[in-house]
């Protein structure tokens, strides 16, 4: 060969390898890159040319799709009882993309997810069109209809967990939506899209009140502080008197700490001080504690932890560092104390659960189309916030609340019953209709299977009315029957 064809052939075969590498790059270095592009119109039109896994409530498909005419997809998502699951499930639409379970579990719904390779290459073999798999979850469809239905036109959440395993039982928020109204493409699914934000809707239905929306816990919170005293040995009893005068300033401050009305509060026992509420009780046992105690307290129930996902992740819940005035209000459920009522929920599962405090989790499994099971959810503790000893006399406590205090109506016949209610302030100078909380669980001789949070922000009601033992207390006690089978 004479030296300009070797060149010429030297230089074809280096613009082969520079393809060959080429190619290469972008099937393998890059697919993930390309495949995800925004831009990229083929993954969307291959993702709705299907229908859609399901996510699944008792055995029960909530979800479902339909064929549509619109535009180049074929199939968009249903819901059944949208507006009631949409907390569980969140939304998949064709314009404005997905969330929650939806999202998260875009690729199993889909079956695009790497865990069906399997069952992908056994449909493209059998000429199978592929499909997508299930999600599972953990929920009491019971018990999610007692919370939303609970709940009705008033503005709030519920959140229900086995605190023997973590399971979510319950995960209801309202005012809420229909995510089956912006599933599609069309504008009306734009105009129904845009009608639930924010900006034009100042209630916000979309936001999951339940696991993303935090408030000042109220009173419930003084379970938390009564753990504190407890495990840091400030009292070893709740039946002995505590250290508590009437009135009580406020440390580093010229005004007292007021109760709400004339209560029984001097030296009161810390069964005495839930059962009707002192203000003056536990916001000086916070004081005693000092912010640092406070602070490792609350941080053992999950405070102060942006990394907590059921899996949709959760918004982080607030214990300060404080000064001392604002770290005993902080010990009463105000200042800059802030929950979600997901929170609360375990703060009441781990009492409950002798002091362990299980992590939360909605999935129970992954199913693939041929019902193999891809990923089984395996319960895991999070944290032992109190020694059982120390949960046991919590427990003591919350029920008295429940038989002669302030949560007389979460009573169920024949089912032992703890709790505590809560009344959050806020608005400037505290002029809104307060919060009203309450937090429970109900024990039987076969377990402990449920606890609860329940939080409303609001009412129409007269201020004095507006109670978590009036308002919230009832929802509670529904959702724990349901749970329990006695509705």
């Amino acid at each position: 060969m004479n030296k300009p064809l070797r060149r010429v052939a030297i230089f074809c075969g280096l613009l082969i390898l520079a393809l060959l590498v080429r190619v290469n790059w972008v099937q393998f270095v890059q697919a993930d890159e390309l495949k995800n592009d925004k831009h990229n119109r083929r993954v969307a039109i291959e993702r709705y040319s299907k229908p859609r896994g399901n996510i699944i409530v008792d055995g029960q498909a909530v979800t479902g799709s339909t064929t549509t005419d619109i535009g180049d997809f074929k199939y968009k998502r249903t819901y059944k009882n949208g507006p009631m699951w949409a907390p569980v499930t969140g939304f998949a639409s064709q314009a404005f993309d997905a969330n929650q379970l939806e999202k998260l579990y875009d690729g199993i719904l889909t079956g695009t997810d790497d865990s069906l390779f399997f069952s992908r290459t056994v449909d493209m073999f059998t000429g199978e069109k592929q499909k997508g798999g299930d999600v599972v979850t953990t929920l009491d469809a019971k018990a999610q209809k007692a919370a939303f239905e609970g709940l009705g036109d008033k503005k709030g959440a519920v959140a229900a967990i086995n605190p023997e395993t973590g399971a979510i039982l319950a995960l209801a928020s309202t005012p809420s939506y229909d995510p089956s109204s912006f599933a599609g493409m069309s504008s009306k699914d734009g105009e129904a899209f845009n009608k639930l934000q924010k900006k034009n809707n100042p209630d916000d239905p979309t936001l999951n009140r339940a696991l993303r929306q935090t408030y000042p816990p109220g009173s419930t919170f003084k379970v938390v502080t009564a753990a504190a005293a407890l495990e840091n040995g400030l009292y070893n009893s709740v039946d002995e008197k505590t250290r508590s005068p009437l009135p009580w300033r406020l440390p580093l401050s010229t005004h007292d700490l007021p109760n709400e009305g004339n209560l029984p509060c001097e030296n009161a026992t810390m069964r005495e001080a839930l059962r009707v509420s002192c203000n003056t009780v536990f916001g000086k046992m916070s004081d005693d504690l000092g912010n640092k105690k406070m602070k490792e307290q609350a941080e053992k129930f999950g405070f102060n932890n942006a990394k907590v996902d059921t899996p949709v992740r959760a918004a982080e819940s607030v214990y300060p560092t404080d000064n001392r005035p604002q770290n005993a209000m902080d010990g009463i459920g105000q200042a800059s104390n802030r929950v979600t009522p997901l929170q609360m929920a375990m703060v009441t599962a781990a009492i409950a659960n002798g002091g362990k405090l299980m992590k939360p989790y909605m999935v129970e499994k992954l199913v693939a189309p041929n019902l193999n099971v891809i990923q089984q959810h395996t319960p895991e503790t999070m944290s032992q916030p109190l020694k059982p000893e120390n949960a046991q006399k919590i427990q003591s406590i919350m029920e008295t609340v429940v038989k002669e205090g302030t949560g007389t109506k979460a009573q169920i016949d024949g089912v032992t019953v703890g709790g505590k209610t809560g009344t959050a302030q806020h608005g400037e100078d505290n002029k809104d209709n307060p919060y009203a909380w309450f937090i429970s669980y109900a024990k039987t001789g076969k377990g402990i299977p449920v606890a609860v949070a329940v939080v409303i922000e609001g009412s129409d009601t007269l201020r004095d009315d507006v109670a978590g033992g009036r308002l919230a207390a009832p929802i509670a006690k529904h959702v724990m029957e349901a749970v329990l089978g006695k509705k």
